[in-house]
């Protein structure tokens, strides 16, 4: 019997089962806590992930894809190949880590966690047979949210690179980005970012288009309601054919004030 993982917080179990690992991992009917932490632990992974595949409740992985933050994190996972989502029909009752030598039951008791193991070969061999099987009979879960990798790169190549650098301080100044009261979304964030580059509604909107964020409508009414509550401003530049685009500045003197780390606080006390 391997030992147990006992008064451990979900990253160290998870980690410890990563590192471990030799083949694909079985991750079943994880909590909201371990999808977060899976995607964090997995994102700051020194060495080669094996293949995670993620047996997870429809509704959980929803609500956790919600955040850009997470979900943009999960999509890189998934682009690399280390990481492919499926939903389950029927949860187990317990969340499962399962490996081609052991199997993990994660126990939450509290504000304690347990990692149960049993490495019985006839044991690990069944479950893990069992989870195959059900991986292949279920649902794809699609993720729509872009890899956060695509984002940074398409930004810094087509508006700036110190729009990238903008946008990746206030990522990191953020623990949630929802928009919900939580966080500000990535909408947006992407348009203070363009305004504190004096950037154009037309360019960061096909930008977001684009590379998978929202549709140029979605950004053309976030920019309303961001003008309409003073955060940014526009001015109207002329083109040579058509109508003259806008450029998008800040527009309350808080913000102009405001480092990278406290643009995302400010913008959000303003719009709360």
């Amino acid at each position: 019997m391997t030992s147990n993982l006992l008064n451990h917080q979900i990253d160290d179990i998870l980690e410890s089962v990563l590192e471990e690992a030799t083949g694909d991992v079985y991750m079943v009917n994880p909590s909201r806590e371990a999808i977060e932490e899976f995607v964090s632990v997995a994102t700051a992974f020194d060495d080669d992930l094996p293949s995670v595949h993620m047996l997870a409740d429809e509704r959980t992985l929803k609500e956790i894809m919600d955040d850009f933050i997470v979900a943009s994190n999960a999509a890189d996972l998934i682009s690399d190949g280390s990481l492919s989502l499926r939903t389950l029909e029927q949860a187990p009752e317990n969340s499962l880590l399962v490996t081609d030598d052991r199997v993990v039951a994660v126990v939450h008791a509290g504000d304690r966690v347990g990692g149960l193991i049993t490495d019985d070969e006839s044991f690990v061999t069944e479950t893990y047979d069992t989870y195959a099987a059900r991986w292949e009979d279920a649902s794809a879960f699609n993720l729509r949210t872009p890899p956060i990798t695509d984002v940074r790169e398409t930004l810094s190549d087509e508006i700036s690179p110190e729009a990238e650098a903008d946008f990746a301080s206030i990522l990191d100044s953020l623990e949630t980005a929802r928009g919900d009261g939580d966080g500000l979304d990535e909408v947006t964030i992407s348009l203070l970012v363009a305004a504190k580059n004096e950037a154009l509604l037309y360019d960061i909107s096909k930008w977001g288009e684009d590379v998978g964020i929202a549709s140029k409508a979605t950004f053309s009414r976030t920019k309303t309601k961001l003008e309409d509550m003073g955060l940014i401003d526009t001015e109207k530049v002329p083109i040579d054919v058509g109508r003259p685009r806008l450029r998008l500045k800040i527009g309350d003197e808080r913000l102009s004030e405001a480092d990278n780390g406290q643009l995302a606080t400010v913008a959000q006390s303003i719009l709360n």
